[in-house]
């Protein structure tokens, strides 16, 4: 959805919308939509700033980062931006600190997909997890830990501390 900035109403646009992405769009690889994304939108112009407030909302499956288990991640993100025109990028070390997060926008236009699909994909964790306590996957038979014990035994130790450890023995 397209916005010509010039043909903006005095008292702004107002925009009700589910948006369908394909998943290949977002960030995380894992992710696919249980559903379209809502947004609700105030798109207003002040001189040449035009000014975009909105709510995004889905729900999406993700894989966990540590048990690789699909799990339901909800979005429901508010966002409040504000676009400068094109010409203006080039004259952006001139303004000041608080502008320099301004965004751009090109030929008069703003499209409102792009910034829709850009908050959501800021919305995605580093490492999504199905629960802050998951414990992942057994490194021995990959089952998942969640499930139950699978009995192996697991002996984690790091080379890099061997030196500590013979260090601390000396000392004892």
């Amino acid at each position: 959805m397209i916005i010509d900035v010039d043909k903006l109403p005095k008292d702004g646009l107002e925009v009700e919308r589910d948006f369908e992405f394909p998943s290949q769009e977002l960030v995380e690889e894992s992710a696919t939509f249980l559903e379209p994304v809502h947004a609700g939108l105030t798109v207003r112009k002040m001189d040449d700033e035009v000014w975009v407030k909105g709510r995004i909302a889905t729900r999406l499956s993700i894989a966990c980062s540590r048990c690789l288990s699909p799990f339901e991640f909800p979005v429901d993100s508010r966002f409040d931006l504000v676009f400068l025109p094109q010409e203006y990028q080039d004259l952006k070390e001139a303004l000041d600190e608080g502008d320099a997060d301004r965004l751009f926008y090109r030929d008069r236009r703003i499209d409102l997909r792009e910034v829709v699909l850009e908050q959501l994909n800021l919305t995605f964790p580093s490492k999504p997890l199905c629960d802050e306590s998951c414990e992942g996957i057994c490194a021995v038979c990959g089952r998942v830990r969640r499930d139950g014990d699978c009995g192996c035994a697991v002996h984690e130790t790091d080379g890099r501390l061997a030196v500590l450890k013979s260090i601390m023995k000396d000392k004892s």
